[in-house]
This record gives C-alpha cells, sequence and structure tokens, in this order.
C-alpha cells in the first residue's frame, strides 16, 4: 500500500508535526499522516512510532477541526475507529460498535474528565461519580458472541463496525469457554469485549524460539497477540499462548430480543458475572472507586506498579460505573462518553540512531554507546542507550541514520528494540566497530566464549581511570564524596596515576584548587582515611579483577589472614573454596602472579591501607541452636524500622541465608509496606512462614 518513498515522506511529517503549531493549509497532510500510521499499526502490527506519538499527532487533528468544523471530512481518522481489517478475511458486523476511548495523561484530565460527566448529567459539581478503574489492556480486542449459552461468533474489532471474523481461532484458546450458563440469567444472546493477550514471560520465550528459528523478532507482547489472533491455522494460534481477558458485556438479550443489560446495575456488577460464569477477568488490577480522587490514586498505584503486572499494560481504564449513567451519558462517534483512558507514561518510542561512542571499561571491554536524537520515555530525555558489542549491533541490524524503536526495560535502562529499514534513505551508513582502542590503539582481542571485545594494555588510560573509578565507589571502597569528576581532575594535574596514588594526595594542593577549598580536602583526606581501614574483602573487590565480585572477595576473605597469601595460592585452592568457579580461580591467581599487582598493594599497606584479615572478614559463627539456622529468608515491602541491609545482616547472624526469590527454597518471608508480588506467590506455595517486620524483630529478641 505505501512504498519505501512514502515510508520516508510521512515518518519525516510526523516528527516534523509533533514539534510545530499546525495550520489550516496542513490539515490534509496531517490526515494522510495519520492514516498512514493506523495501517503501520493495526494491519501490518509494524507501528513506526509509539502510541503516545499517535496520540498527540490526532489530539493536534482534533483542535484543528474544532477550530474549523467545515473543514471536518468523513474518511477523517476522528471520524472513525483505527481499522485492523485486511482483504483476505471475512468482515462481519458487530451487534453493537466497538469504539475507541478518549486518553487522558494526567490527574487533571482526570479531574476535567469528571466535571465534564458531571456537566453532561446535570450533575452537582460536589456530588461523587462512581468509577470502575481497571487495566488497559496492551493486546488485540475481539468480541465474542454466545447463543443459547453456546460460544456461535467471534471477531477481531475491525474498525469498530466490522470485524474479521475468527471463529475457529477463538475456540483454540483455553480461556475461552466454548459454553457459559447465560442462561440461568435469562440472557439467550450476549456479545463480549475481550483483550488476546500473551503472558510477559512467554513473549521472552517466543521470541527466543523465533530468533533460533532465524524469524524476525516481535517488538512487543502486542505484536505477537494481534498476529496470533488473526492467523489462519487455529493451531498455530493455540501454541501461541494467547490469554482473553473479558472486560465488558457489550449487548445481552432474552429470548425476546429484550435489552437485559439494565439487570446489571453496574459494570463491576457485570464483571463479576463474567468471573462466575468462568471467563478469565481483570483481578488485582480492578477497582470500584467511590470518586474520582480514588480513582486518581487506583490509576497512579498501577502506573508504579505496572512492572509486577504479568501482562503488558499502558494504562488504565476509568468507566462510569453505574450503567444507567452510561447510558445517559451516551457515544460520540468515536468513543463512549462514560469512559476514558489513563495512558501510562510511554515505555517505547522512535527516534533516529545520530552516532556510536565507544567506552572503555575497567577490565578493557569496549561498550558501544548509542547517541540518539533526544526522546521524551516514561518520563525522562533520554539520548544515549548502550549497544553492548558488536554482536548487538549486527543482530539488530542497526546503521548510523536510521529510525529505531527505543523502549526503556522495567522503566528504567534504554534500550533499542529494533530499526525501521523500510525507512532508510541514502543518508544511512554502516556501523563500523574498531579494531583498536579507541584511547590507546592498542589492537583489540576477543576471547572465544565472550562477546565483548577487549583492549588487552592494562596501562591503557581510560582503562586506569575506569578502575580508579570503581575502587572509590560505594560497592568497592566506598570512599565518600570521591567521585569520577574529581578522579578526572587528579589525573589532569597528574597527582594519580594508579590505585596507591589515591591514597598519597596532597590535601593542601587540593585545598588550592579552584572550586575546592579547605573544606574538600579535608572531608576527602577523613574519608580516604576511613577508608584504610575497611575489610580486605572490600578492598579485593575493588582491584577490579575479571569476575571476582562481591561474594567471591568475602569468601576468599575469610580464609586468608593477609592479602599477600594469594601469592601463594594455587588455582586448586581456590576451586576447594565453595562457590569459587574456575574462571574467578584462574582469574585471581593471574593477578597475584603478576610483580606489578603485588607491587601495588606493597605500596598501599605502606600508604595505610588495611591487607590484614579484619573481624568483618571472618566467617559468621554461626550457633546450632541459632532461631533461622539452616532456613533461607527473603525481605520484601517497604520496612519502617530497619534498613533492608540491616535486616538481612540480622537475619544471617541469626543463622538464615539470604536469597532474592520466592521458590520452594524460601522459609520465611518477613513483609514491610506495599508488598507485592513476591507475597502473593509466597502465600500461593503455602510452604512459607511469613511474618511482618514486628514479628521478625520480636525473633531477634
Amino acid at each position: 500500500m505505501y512504498n519505501a518513498q512514502d515510508e520516508q515522506k510521512y515518518f519525516g511529517l510526523s516528527k516534523k508535526f509533533q514539534n510545530a503549531d499546525l495550520s489550516i493549509d496542513q490539515i490534509e497532510e496531517l490526515r494522510d499522516v495519520l492514516r498512514y500510521h493506523e495501517y503501520k499499526y493495526a494491519v501490518t502490527n509494524n507501528p513506526v512510532i509509539s502510541d503516545y506519538e499517535y496520540d498527540q499527532l490526532f489530539k493536534k487533528l482534533e483542535a484543528l477541526e474544532s477550530t474549523y468544523p467545515l473543514l471536518i471530512t468523513p474518511d477523517s481518522p476522528t471520524q472513525r475507529v483505527a481499522s485492523d481489517l485486511t482483504p483476505d478475511m471475512e468482515a462481519v458486523e458487530h451487534l453493537s460498535p466497538m469504539l475507541s476511548l478518549g486518553n487522558s495523561y494526567n490527574d487533571q484530565d482526570l479531574h476535567d474528565f469528571d466535571q465534564q460527566i458531571k456537566r453532561l448529567l446535570n450533575l452537582p459539581e460536589d456530588q461523587d461519580v462512581s468509577y470502575c478503574v481497571e487495566p488497559k489492556f496492551d493486546g488485540g480486542s475481539l468480541a465474542v458472541i454466545y447463543d443459547n449459552d453456546f460460544l456461535v461468533r467471534s471477531a477481531t474489532r475491525g474498525n469498530g463496525i466490522k470485524g474479521e471474523e475468527m471463529t475457529a481461532n477463538a475456540r483454540a484458546i483455553p480461556s475461552i469457554p466454548l459454553k457459559a450458563n447465560f442462561s440461568a440469567l435469562g440472557i439467550k444472546k450476549v456479545e463480549l469485549r475481550g483483550e488476546g493477550l500473551i503472558r510477559v514471560e512467554n513473549f521472552d520465550i517466543i521470541n527466543k524460539q523465533r530468533e533460533k528459528d532465524g524469524l524476525a523478532l516481535f517488538a512487543n507482547p502486542r505484536n505477537a497477540a494481534t498476529g496470533g489472533l488473526r492467523m489462519k491455522d487455529p493451531n498455530e494460534t493455540r501454541k501461541r499462548g494467547i490469554e482473553v481477558f473479558m472486560f465488558q458485556i457489550g449487548v445481552a438479550q432474552d429470548a425476546n430480543g429484550k435489552d437485559m443489560l439494565p439487570t446489571f446495575k453496574t459494570h463491576y456488577q457485570g464483571i463479576e458475572v463474567l468471573r462466575s460464569l468462568g471467563f478469565k477477568v481483570p483481578k488485582a488490577a480492578i477497582k470500584e472507586c467511590k470518586n474520582i480522587d480514588e480513582a486518581i490514586d487506583f490509576c497512579n498505584l498501577w502506573q508504579q506498579k505496572r512492572m509486577e503486572y504479568p501482562y503488558e499494560i499502558d494504562g488504565m481504564v476509568v468507566k462510569v460505573n453505574s450503567l444507567a449513567l452510561q447510558e445517559r451519558a451516551g457515544f460520540t462517534q468515536h468513543h463512549p462518553r462514560w469512559a476514558i483512558a489513563f495512558k501510562f507514561k510511554a515505555k517505547q518510542a522512535t527516534t533516529t540512531l545520530m552516532g556510536v561512542e565507544y567506552q572503555i571499561g575497567k577490565i578493557g571491554s569496549v561498550t558501544p554507546v548509542a547517541k540518539v536524537e533526544p526522546v521524551q520515555l516514561a518520563g525522562v530525555t533520554v539520548s544515549s542507550i548502550s549497544l553492548h558489542n558488536a554482536d548487538f549491533i549486527s543482530s539488530k541490524d542497526l546503521r548510523l541514520g536510521d529510525k529505531v524503536l527505543i523502549e526503556r526495560a522495567g522503566d528504567v535502562i534504554p534500550y533499542i528494540v529494533k530499526s525501521f529499514p523500510e525507512l532508510r534513505d541514502d543518508q544511512v551508513v554502516p556501523i563500523i566497530f574498531p579494531t583498536h582502542c579507541p584511547s590507546c590503539n592498542t589492537p583489540l582481542a576477543k576471547a572465544e566464549n565472550e562477546a565483548a571485545w577487549r583492549c588487552l594494555n592494562v596501562n591503557c588510560t581510560e582503562q586506569i581511570k575506569q578502575r580508579m573509578y570503581f575502587h572509590v565507589s560505594k560497592n568497592a571502597m566506598d570512599i565518600d564524596g570521591f567521585g569520577p569528576s574529581y578522579i578526572d581532575r587528579f589525573y589532569e594535574e597528574g597527582w594519580i596515576r594508579d590505585l596507591s596514588d589515591i591514597y598519597n594526595l596532597d590535601y593542601d594542593k587540593i585545598a588550592t584548587l579552584e572550586g575546592f577549598g579547605k573544606r574538600s580536602g579535608e572531608n576527602l583526606e577523613t574519608a580516604i582515611t576511613k577508608a584504610k581501614a575497611n575489610p580486605i574483602h572490600r578492598l579485593l573487590h575493588s582491584l577490579s579483577i575479571h569476575h571476582l565480585g562481591k561474594k567471591a572477595s568475602k569468601l576468599i576473605a575469610e580464609n586468608i589472614s593477609h592479602v599477600l597469601d594469594l601469592r601463594q595460592w594455587s588455582y586448586e585452592d581456590f576451586v576447594d573454596i565453595k562457590d569459587i568457579g574456575p574462571v574467578v580461580a584462574e582469574n585471581v591467581v593471574a593477578y597475584f602472579a603478576d610483580d606489578q599487582n603485588i607491587a601495588l598493594l606493597e605500596k598501599m599497606e605502606s600508604l595505610g591501607v588495611n591487607l590484614t584479615q579484619t573481624d568483618d572478614d571472618k566467617p559468621l559463627q554461626i550457633a546450632e541452636d541459632a532461631i533461622f539456622a539452616g532456613k533461607s529468608i527473603l525481605f520484601t515491602g517497604k520496612l519502617q524500622k530497619l534498613g533492608r541491609k540491616e535486616a538481612q545482616e540480622l537475619a544471617a547472624k541469626a543463622g538464615a541465608k539470604n536469597i532474592s526469590a520466592v521458590s520452594s527454597k524460601l522459609n520465611i518471608l518477613v513483609v514491610g509496606e506495599k508488598a507485592g508480588s513476591k507475597l502473593k506467590k509466597a502465600q500461593a506455595l503455602g510452604t512459607v512462614d511469613i511474618m511482618t517486620e514486628d514479628e521478625f524483630i520480636e525473633q531477634m529478641r
């Protein structure tokens, strides 16, 4: 339908229109842009902009048409809902239209919606309206019809009036009952609204299998679900693991065709009826709210908890709960007036890959970092994204100048999902991974079993600085206030060249530097003096020995009286320690066989850095009758009286082993405020001793 030239044109206009005030002369061009994105999103399942970006363009068209109503055309995107109809599937008409929803993005939008409802229904401004709030699932919408209790037809949402008939596929989905006892309610014919979804964990499995099979990866669970609903082979639909949540009764009629919906007083009651009949409906993320403030609180709660939900949700839907009030409020051509979507901050967005920088790590790993055109994503501006390694670049087929889809994994870490080859022009060029270190020009090397390319020059300036950054960090020697900017400045001054120099600084000179002063020098001296007395497990971890982490450093420190004892340790000595593997053993042996490293440690000791085992390094002595001896423990939720680390240390002293996840191996779960999915999993197991923070503290006495 669209050629490559069209793709470039409409994507370019999308970006241009998002950041500009549009005039009346651009209204038809804006409609064309929206039609293109509807096609990419709903027909090909390959959107090139995020939902949020589309919504902003749609709002601009609505605003223009509101200002110039005579220019509204019957085929404007505002005059119909988006269509996912394709020519090769039979279209069937829904019993009642499946409309879109209006969108809101903040608390004020929801307050405005509440006031609009009251004006529409002639209610006093101070009267509470009850709302039902439920998840806005990000999947494929469908309608199912039951007649005389039997499933007789199913169709995709299509254009809202007609959808693609997919009854055979619906019958292959286990969460859609083939028979439901509607007749017990006096209902002969019913049309339900639902959403086909794929669990996030199952989506990852699907993509891994597609990667093995050499197939294109799905950008998100929605693509996988919508494509699965429309497959020609119902067996393939079943294999995809689609689950369907029902979220509304659209039509209900008795044997004489009489409307039975008024027998349900509220939307929530209808959901509960569907639950009782065996349909999959929202559970934890649905609530009857007495007023808009309660509804807003629930929306914001789930914006924070969205990652705990096992399915993709991109917002919450706020519906007037009373069906009688819904009837009075009515509909526009585009959406019901009695419902609105509260959209979460965007997790995905499109942008342009402008360049790639290469960072050198503390062990010489070269990490490519994408520099993208700054874009708002989940409440922050993203301009840099790790590309991990050369293999990642080639597997994603990334090129300079590419339009790319990005997301924030867990709403935290930016990640490039895919590029859009169809949007490429002559300006796009391949990314050439360097063959030599960008810092010292040493040829890069790659171990057979690793993906990273490394600079093997341990005297590489960038590596030295990275090792210093890590050495002073909170996870290592924890030198308070000594950050990368200090290291860069002192390195520039020529005062530090290796780790030992950190402990031999001239604090009077530091006090004379611009931006420092006497107080800065004194504070730094205090922090470094304190760090000199650290236990040796911190020192071992701070040396940047490849693969030597916190846990292994502690295990080694338990077995030596002095750090330099490790000069005499063999590979076998290390692997004899439980949980020390062969890779760590080889790397530590190699480190302590290097005379330069030994000289560095001897110099550090001469400057006052502790290399002798402390009480904090020694193994924890657990009495056989310790209250938690031999048991595993996990803390979840917000503790009020103890810090998480403090609680874990208390548990360890009482003989418990701290673990990080709920499983059959867990014995005790201590719950604080707002305990979430871990508490539910533990309750489901039925074998876990669940206690409050106060009960845990009482056990410690």
